[in-house]
């Protein structure tokens, strides 16, 4: 039987970005548990509009722009940039908590990354020379490790993605889609549990939100290296004040 190609791309984005794997995204709420705890966000209006607007001008853009530079990176074999940019994201998170749940991911996904069994189905991209004669211990080698978390090191999870999508020969466009649906489907999930909304107003709002999401895509592909830059202050105090909310839900 004959696989077809794009279709063995399309199962594997689905999995990457599926709320199960095993990367602890599912834990944290990136402030959306204060804004709740606040009274900023109580309805299905308000945080559709909250949402809607980080989906425009939050670092959400950035970091989907930054998904695509370690794809290119790894398409390419350019280790370097790979590391620039992985220094550049971690030195451009805001605050403590928001850098250190994106190495905890990074990282984690990293890992499971490299624990997948070889196969011509799930080890590099057999068509790519530059990816060829790499293997992902070697990727994930000159990345920082957990361990390096207190030197203030750590691969970030945009970059993890990138890498894992490159390297699974998931189409950039659609990396990047996926990245952001994963981001808005976690959030969407995190104010279920927390206003309280049912599970079908949850899933009313990822629809209503979709077009966004493909706007945001196409943001993030056509960004330039010096268009890097973001309006997300609301964002960033609300997962600061997250780290000392009196009762909490889910990580800081």
């Amino acid at each position: 039987m004959t696989i077809n190609p794009s279709d063995l791309q399309l199962l594997r984005l689905l999995q990457i970005i599926s709320p199960s794997l095993p990367v602890g995204a599912y834990s944290y709420s990136e402030g959306i548990e204060y804004l709740c705890h606040a009274e900023i966000i109580l309805t299905e209006a308000d945080l559709c509009h909250w949402l809607r607007r980080e989906l425009s001008e939050g670092f959400i853009v950035t970091e989907a722009a930054i998904v695509l530079r370690a794809h290119q990176a790894i398409v390419s074999g350019d280790k370097s940039a790979l590391e620039y940019w992985n220094s550049w994201f971690s030195a451009t998170r805001e605050s403590e908590e928001v850098r250190l749940a994106s190495w905890q991911m990074g990282q984690s996904l990293m890992k499971l990354w490299c624990q997948l069994p070889d196969g011509q189905l799930t080890g590099f991209a057999s068509s790519n020379p530059s990816l060829r004669s790499t293997t992902r211990q070697e990727i994930s080698g000159f990345l920082p490790q957990a361990k390096e978390n207190s030197d203030g090191k750590g691969c970030n999870y945009a970059i993890a993605f990138g890498v894992v999508a490159a390297s699974l020969e998931i189409d950039a466009s659609n990396a990047i889609s996926g990245y952001i649906y994963s981001w808005l489907s976690n959030l969407v999930s995190a104010a279920v549990r927390t206003i309280p909304l049912g599970q079908t107003t949850g899933q009313q709002i990822i629809f209503h939100l979709s077009k966004y999401i493909l706007l945001s895509s196409q943001s993030a592909l056509q960004r330039l290296d010096s268009e890097l830059e973001w309006c997300g202050w609301g964002a960033s105090l609300a997962c600061a004040k997250h780290e000392t909310q009196y009762s909490r839900l889910f990580r800081s």
